[in-house]
């Protein structure tokens, strides 16, 4: 179960008595779920705001949250499958055993994701793009191209950001950072070198980084201040033996949550220019019967409702 493994991980990053209420936890998680807050704190020797304060620490609103989402993965729980793809496979076996995969883990991500790292990512993304401020977004290799799609989405709301792939680039770039923009990274294994160097210097910078990675990871755990969100995914695919699929959809997922909640939260004056945006992609497009006619030379005549390209 992620949600353990994650907290498991993560031990390390936790204060004493935070520790020992995770002791407790990954000792019992179906009676740690069943104990009120006076229980679980005498238990593990520690008050009860501490209690509160460890669920805080480890990604969750407070007790009741971290209790739902616990709850729904050890008594509830997700159908997860996760079967390997073999050589001798048939086109129709590859077809079940990539979906299921993919479907089960996008399940139990939903279930296991923490809403309090999201409110903080959310809200530094959001407090960015209205002051103006750079958000840019970091990735190597298959994450690179996670992070061009962020841009491609991010960039229609009207803030200022840009996708660096490139190591030397994130360095130059990250050296020009100032406190107020936002870094968000992405890194399927969470051990790239040249990745965790460019975060150290945008940490330098007062920048804040928002990390995109699975738990207990090199780069998951430099998420220590209050300038640092840990936005965790975890996943069962060996990404030493295969291309990151699962994980890229994740991500791509997370992106699309970050991207959704940013412009519900912008000005409601920026709409008209994604409206616009969609209005002049239109006419790129070939008309179909029920939106679009040609008129007497040949030019589109689009109809007033917008439809995404």
């Amino acid at each position: 179960m992620d949600i353990l493994n994650r907290i498991a991980a993560s031990r390390a990053a936790l204060s004493p008595a935070e520790r020992r209420v995770a002791a407790l936890l990954l000792e019992d998680p179906r009676d740690f779920v069943q104990r009120p807050v006076a229980e679980l704190a005498g238990r593990a020797g520690v008050s009860k705001p501490t209690v509160v304060r460890f669920c805080r620490s480890v990604g969750y609103d407070g007790l009741a949250d971290f209790k739902r989402k616990l709850a729904g993965t050890v008594n509830e729980g997700v159908p997860f499958v996760h079967r390997a793809v073999d050589e001798d496979d048939k086109p129709g076996d590859i077809v079940v055993k990539l979906i299921d995969n993919t479907v089960s883990a996008l399940l139990r991500y939903r279930n296991e994701a923490a809403s309090h790292a999201f409110e903080r990512a959310i809200s530094a993304l959001t407090e960015a793009g209205l002051a103006g401020r750079r958000i840019e977004f970091y990735g190597i290799g298959n994450s690179g191209i996670v992070a061009l799609d962020a841009q491609h989405k991010f960039f229609r709301l009207g803030v200022h950001v840009q996708a660096i792939i490139d190591p030397h680039v994130q360095v130059m770039s990250a050296t020009m950072l100032r406190p107020g923009d936002c870094v968000v990274a992405i890194s399927n294994s969470g051990r790239s070198r040249d990745l965790l160097e460019a975060l150290e210097i945008a940490r330098r910078k007062g920048a804040v980084t928002v990390l995109i990675t699975c738990s207990g990871s090199p780069l998951a755990l430099t998420a220590q201040g209050s300038n640092q969100v840990l936005l965790a995914v975890d996943h069962p695919e060996d990404h030493d033996r295969y291309s990151p699929m699962v994980s890229r959809l994740l991500h791509l997922t997370v992106i699309d949550i970050l991207t959704t909640a940013v412009a519900l939260r912008l000005p409601g004056e920026r709409r008209p220019a994604l409206q616009e945006i969609k209005r002049n992609l239109r006419v790129k497009r070939y008309p179909a019967p029920d939106d679009a006619t040609a008129d007497a030379d040949g030019a589109l005549a689009v109809s007033a409702e917008p439809r995404s390209p």
